[in-house]
């Protein structure tokens, strides 16, 4: 459907702030956000039960909790609830907190989705490959519509989304730098050739949010 004409200026897409934060462009409602929210977590969990079922990991505070998870025998959704505790502190400090319980709603629920997938979707064989493409592009298109209803798995994303909202520099990319650290020190845990498809699907994930998650793209109506 085309917007209404209206004689109200647009914003500059090239200098307009992340709108994940800015509230004068979002227009969803609350049952929005819970279906949105729910939605995010749900394909975002699922994405990682992929991954795990592969022996791959991925980049964020997802895989470094599966990273963890392999070398402890720890289960996921601990490692992540307590892995993201310090990033919820500077989710408070940087982004307020409508921001901030979004996100702690959205880790919480992650965490509670992986026993509930564990369970109703046992995983005894899967093709690595497969798992882990498709486990990162599940998780990138969960993390998106996080996005887009102002909200994140905590971890990196939300020194992502800062960088991007000060400096310009896309989420995504910001994000990619340090997904690739995680990933190489996976090498200490996992074999080298894990190690290369957990790459090669992180670098997936995160096109998927560099490439569809640009300031002044998306204004949520």
């Amino acid at each position: 459907m085309m917007d209404a004409v209206t004689d109200a200026p647009r914003p500059d897409p090239d200098t307009a702030p992340s709108l994940v934060f800015d509230d004068r462009a979002h227009a969803h409602s609350v049952a929005e956000d819970v279906l949105g929210i729910a939605t995010g977590t749900f394909l975002a969990s699922l994405g990682l039960h992929l991954l795990h079922a592969a022996h791959a990991v991925t980049g964020g505070t997802a895989g470094l909790s599966l990273l963890l998870g392999y070398a402890t025998g720890w289960p996921f959704w601990a490692l992540f609830t307590l892995i993201n505790v310090p990033f919820a502190l500077l989710a408070v400090w940087r982004r307020g907190w409508s921001f901030t319980i979004r996100t702690v709603i959205s880790i919480v629920l992650v965490s509670a989705w992986a026993p509930v997938h564990a369970a109703l979707f046992p995983i005894v064989q899967i093709e690595p490959w497969y798992g882990t493409l498709a486990g990162n592009l599940l998780a990138g298109v969960g993390v998106l519509i996080l996005f887009r209803h102002r909200s994140s798995v905590g971890g990196i994303n939300i020194i992502g989304l800062e960088v991007q909202d000060r400096t310009g520099f896309r989420a995504g990319w910001t994000m990619m730098i340090f997904d690739l650290v995680i990933i190489l020190s996976a090498l200490l845990v996992v074999p080298w050739q894990n190690v290369v498809m957990s790459a090669v699907g992180a670098v997936l994930l995160n096109l998927v949010l560099a490439l569809n998650h640009r300031p002044g793209r998306y204004l949520g109506h």
